[in-house]
C-alpha cells in the first residue's frame, strides 16, 4: 500500500489550495478513505471523508470551504481547499480507513501554510 500526498504549500488568507492523494497497492474503491491534518504542537485531527465518493463528511470547522472528492479510475483522492485562514496550518495526510475502526495506512504529508 501506498499513499502519496501532493499540493501543499503557502497561501495568503483567503487563498485556495488544491490537495491530491496517489494512492497504489490496494483496491481503492473499496476502502474508506480521509483527509487528516496535524498543526504544529497538536495532535491529529480528521478533515474530510469520503467512503464511496457520493458520501462525504466534514469537520465543521471545513464546511463550505473543503470539497472532498475521489476518482476511483485514477486511484486518487482530492482535497480541494478554499477561502483558507491561518487555523488551516497544518501537515496534511491522506489515511486509509476509518475513525471508528483505525485508519491503517497514511501518506508521508503534505505541508500547508496560510500566512499573510
Amino acid at each position: 500500500v501506498q499513499l502519496v500526498e501532493s499540493g501543499g504549500g503557502m497561501v495568503q488568507p483567503g487563498g485556495s489550495l488544491t490537495l491530491s492523494c496517489a494512492a497504489s497497492g490496494f483496491t481503492f474503491s473499496s476502502y474508506d478513505m480521509n483527509w487528516v491534518r496535524q498543526a504544529p504542537g497538536k495532535g491529529p485531527e480528521w478533515v474530510s471523508s469520503s467512503p464511496d465518493g457520493v458520501k462525504k463528511y466534514y469537520q465543521d470547522s471545513v464546511k463550505g470551504r473543503f470539497t472532498i472528492s475521489r476518482d476511483s479510475a485514477l486511484n486518487t483522492l482530492v482535497l480541494e481547499m478554499n477561502s483558507l485562514k491561518p487555523e488551516d496550518t497544518a501537515l496534511y495526510y491522506c489515511a486509509r480507513g476509518s475513525a471508528a475502526a483505525g485508519y491503517d495506512f497514511w501518506g508521508q504529508g503534505t505541508q500547508v501554510t496560510v500566512s499573510s
